[in-house]
């Protein structure tokens, strides 16, 4: 079940690389960063880590002697769902509180029992994001129809 979660991950990430390679400028027009600068570094590193994780589990299933390496397939379904509940928040609420939402969540059914941590993480995480991109590179983060007062 792992590997065919990874498989499917490492499609998703070919996509999104494609797609920030053929579509989005690495450079404006001034010479400044564009819009593909952030999304080809992301969509390399995604193409690249699933990869060695894809060989990394098919060689150790070799090493066991095992066909396959299962996952828990509640946790995938888990992850899938909440992944979905992330894009209709991002929609709702906008980017830094449906982030702060999602990791909730997720640290929640991963991290059980660390309940500051997951708080901290949850928090710390989106606020760091919102410092880099709307602070420092003077970029939008994703809006939310609700009115939020910040």
């Amino acid at each position: 079940m792992r590997i065919v979660f990874l498989a499917l991950l490492l499609t998703a990430s070919l996509l999104y690389s494609y797609y920030a390679y053929d579509t989005l400028s690495f450079l404006t027009t001034t010479g400044r960063l564009g819009p593909g600068f952030f999304p080809r570094i992301i969509g390399t590193l995604l193409v690249v880590l699933c990869l060695a994780a894809l060989i990394s589990d098919r060689r150790s299933a070799a090493d066991e002697g095992d066909i396959g390496v299962a996952a828990d397939a509640w946790s995938v379904a888990a992850m899938v769902l909440a992944s979905i509940g992330y894009l209709v928040a991002l929609r709702l609420v906008g980017g830094v509180v449906g982030t702060v939402i999602f990791l909730l969540v997720i640290l929640s059914i991963f991290n059980r029992g660390r309940y500051f941590l997951n708080a901290t993480l949850s928090v710390a995480v989106p606020a760091c994001l919102y410092l880099l991109f709307v602070v420092t590179l003077n970029a939008d983060m994703p809006e939310g129809l609700l009115p939020l007062p910040f």
